[in-house]
């Protein structure tokens, strides 16, 4: 049943004032949302502005590796191609090894060959020493000995002297009683058998005196035998006095050959190492850009292949205003945005630059011609990733990509 009770209807004046007092309340709504708006962006300017600093003037850098030939030779095979995803030590390039497999041989031979020298040159220094030593012995002793046989050749001679003196001694009686005998035998006054014994006698001296000449001529020429003996005995004495440089000769010589060793065992390394350049594998990993190698090529030692592009280690250079670097100093944490993937990174501060870029450039500026402009210069900050592992393969940061850096500097 309908409610008996009327609705009461309201007053003209009352709706009217509603109406009005409704579209007041939106537009103060609206106002001070509005404020609120304006009052938060200032406080998010003030507070970007007051405790961080940020760029639009900084990219990601690294390192570009020039991959050449170390040796020349002939290429045999390429195994990678343009942008392609390498690690270090996957083969790049490969030579012909034959001309350097040769020279390892030559080298192993040349090596063989200076060790048997060096062995034979070692073992003939103990010998060279006993021998040198044995033969200064012996030289002594026969220096020695010659000594003794001049002192008793000496006295042999002056025996053959006293002999020849006794000798002419009884030759002159011999004859001077000879020729007493002659005119005595003449007359018979002596008898012919008294004669004949003084002729005899005579005959004798004569043959003892000339026996003893021949054995005084002996014995002098057994005094000059004796000088010559020992002279030359003294002179071997003095070549083996010279058996201590005999043997430091020989030592020298050992070690001379000791060290060819060595020189031989270098030009094998070299050569090893020679041999195995003619396989160049990749330094790092990295992309492979600027490939200029073919099959068949012939390469000079030296000659750049291609440009590695290493994705390890890779840090960023932000070119802040000299008014921004206030507060900024090196171990600040860093958000790093990067443009082309939209993704965000974390890093650090580690270093700011030495010099404004102006002043790096090739051409600086000279502000000394009176037509100087202040401008704002910029100085190179390097700031490295903190959360990018180096053994990450798999990120898309490349050298060149633009970021914006927000340094926290306070």
């Amino acid at each position: 049943m309908p409610d008996p009770t009327p609705t009461p209807t309201p007053e003209p004046n009352e709706s009217a004032e509603t109406e009005i007092e409704a579209p007041r309340s939106r537009r103060r709504g609206l106002i001070i949302v509005a404020i609120l708006v304006v009052v938060l962006v200032a406080l998010g300017i003030w507070w970007r502005s007051t405790f961080s600093e940020d760029t639009d003037d900084a990219q990601v850098n690294g390192h570009l590796i020039q991959v050449s030939a170390r040796v020349a030779g002939q290429v045999l095979k390429v195994d990678v191609e343009e942008n392609q995803i390498v690690k270090a030590g996957d083969p790049i390039v490969e030579l012909d090894p034959r001309d350097y497999q040769v020279a390892v041989e030559n080298a192993e031979a040349a090596l063989a060959s200076a060790k048997a020298n060096a062995a034979a040159a070692r073992v003939n220094v103990p010998i060279t020493t006993v021998n040198t030593g044995s033969n200064l012995s012996s030289a002594g002793h026969d220096v020695s000995g010659t000594q003794a046989a001049v002192a008793q050749a000496e006295k042999q001679l002056e025996a053959a002297h006293a002999l020849v003196a006794q000798a002419a001694a009884n030759n002159t009686k011999a004859q001077a009683d000879l020729e007493r005998y002659r005119p005595l035998v003449a007359k018979d006054v002596i008898s012919k058998q008294q004669f004949d014994a003084a002729v005899a006698a005579a005959d004798a001296a004569k043959a003892s005196l000339a026996d003893a000449l021949a054995n005084e001529q002996a014995a002098a020429d057994g005094v000059r035998l004796a000088h010559e003996k020992e002279l030359q005995a003294q002179a071997m004495l003095k070549s083996a006095e010279t058996g201590p440089q005999q043997v430091e000769a020989q030592s020298a010589r050992a070690k001379q050959a000791d060290a060819q060793v060595q020189q031989a065992q270098a030009q094998l390394d070299q050569a090893k190492l020679n041999l195995s350049y003619t396989k160049i594998v990749a330094p790092a990993d990295g992309i492979i850009t600027r490939k200029s190698v073919e099959i068949d090529q012939n390469l000079a030692a030296g000659q750049n292949l291609l440009t590695l592009v290493s994705l390890q280690d890779l840090w960023i250079t932000a070119n802040f205003k000299e008014t921004q670097l206030k507060h900024m100093q090196a171990g600040q944490s860093v958000k790093i945005h990067v443009d082309s993937t939209g993704k965000d990174y974390s890093g650090r501060v580690t270093q700011i630059g030495g010099a404004t870029g102006s002043v790096l450039s090739l051409f600086p500026p000279e502000n000394a011609t009176g037509n100087y402009v202040k401008v704002v210069q910029r100085i190179p900050v390097r700031i490295d990733f903190t959360d990018l592992a180096n053994e990450d393969q798999h990120h898309e940061l490349r050298p060149g990509l633009s970021v914006e850096p927000t340094v926290r500097v306070k």
